[in-house]
């Protein structure tokens, strides 16, 4: 008699198999050795505190997030005379003197993308606690977050390009103010809270939640 076929997926980790991987230059090191014989890194089989680093780095950005919409990001003066402007007041400012290009960009890039990052952040911290989701839409989107961190400061660019033309153009001064400081806090803290995430952790949720009896084939 015939056995019937295994259409379940049978796949092990590095650890499983003794192996880590060296971060700095990607080197596959045997799970007993501390240091990478090529680059001399410390190599752990995860990042230490990994979670906790990257929950207090998302819960900050969130708490920034709300004086850099509400505090001013600059102040335009002319002959003496300026109101301060927050990110959404300059989107606004923008489409009203004709730039909407710009003003499309700022919105994107100041208001839609943080946003977009923080909450994916804290899905991704919430499916290693409970792994129900896809894996490959949680590393997808992982990988999205970490190429978006390369355009992060496009609108601290454009704020700097604006200034540049109001100075050369001798319209005014320009100031910046509490809110610009809180935005590149904002972006910096998104930042190492993608670093901070090891996404090998989804990979362990997924085995811990195998090892429980849900068949692996349910995981796309």
């Amino acid at each position: 008699m015939n056995a019937e076929p295994d259409n379940g997926r049978h796949w092990c980790s590095g650890s499983d198999a003794g192996l880590k991987l060296c971060l700095s230059c990607h080197k596959v090191c045997p799970v007993q050795v501390s240091n990478c014989p090529r680059c001399s890194a410390v190599v752990h089989q995860r990042q230490p505190n990994s979670l906790v680093r990257c929950w207090a780095l998302t819960l900050t950005a969130a708490l920034l997030y709300i004086p850099a919409n509400l505090l001013p990001m600059m102040t335009v003066s002319k002959f003496e005379e300026g109101q301060p402007q927050t990110i959404i007041s300059g989107v606004i400012e923008l489409v009203q003197q004709g730039m909407i290009p710009i003003a499309l960009l700022v919105f994107i890039a100041s208001v839609m993308v943080p946003i977009l990052k923080l909450l994916v952040m804290v899905w991704l911290l919430l499916s290693v606690h409970f792994p129900r989701a896809a894996l490959h839409r949680q590393l997808m989107l992982y990988r999205m977050i970490v190429w978006i961190g390369r355009w992060s400061m496009l609108d601290i660019f454009i704020i700097s390009l604006l200034v540049g033309l109001v100075k050369f153009g001798q319209l005014g001064t320009v100031t910046a103010g509490a809110g610009a400081y809180a935005f590149a806090s904002v972006v910096v803290t998104t930042m190492l809270a993608a670093i901070q995430f090891d996404p090998r952790l989804l990979w362990d949720a997924l085995r811990a939640e195998s090892d429980t009896g849900k068949p692996l084939e349910d995981y796309p």
